[in-house]
């Protein structure tokens, strides 16, 4: 079933706070997704996830997802997302943007003559911007922090 093309909120836009100071234990030597070794010690190190995954204070935002358009790309209802204003958008980038009035989080495709909000989820259509759209891209997506345990 498709659904028509008027969206609902799609996420949650909220401004970094960079002035808390949380250093974390690292693991550096890395975490082995094949076999284990335990005979391999590893070095605690901390790291500050500020300091990580924010590149340009000034123009990041944290977005929280509302629905599941993204979902087969693994973007999921309640994922944080890392959002970059000061990134200029490249084709295919997943990027955070404003259309007629309502965000939304897609792949943006860029073609001569026009530009495509893709969607993950077969449920949900295409857009294509028109010159008849409001639109403008607002950030891009440079991570995503997602929840991993399941609730229980």
């Amino acid at each position: 079933m498709k659904r028509s093309r008027v969206m609902k909120k799609q996420i949650e836009i909220h401004k970094i706070d960079i002035s808390s100071n949380l250093p974390l234990k690292f693991a550096d030597e890395g975490i082995k997704a094949g076999f284990p070794s335990p005979a391999q010690d590893y070095l605690e190190q901390a790291i500050d996830l500020n300091k990580e995954l924010i590149r340009h204070p000034a123009s990041t935002f944290y977005g929280r997802v509302v629905g599941d358009s993204m979902k087969d790309e693994g973007i999921e209802e309640g994922d944080i997302l890392v959002i970059d204003k000061s990134l200029e958008l490249l084709d295919d980038d997943l990027a955070v943007c404003f259309i007629d009035g309502e965000f939304t989080v897609k792949r943006v495709r860029l073609e001569p003559d026009a530009a495509w909000l893709v969607p993950s989820n077969p449920d949900y259509p295409l857009i294509k911007v028109t010159r008849d759209n409001e639109f403008m891209v607002w950030g891009i997506v440079t991570y995503t922090i997602k929840k991993n345990r399941r609730k229980r």
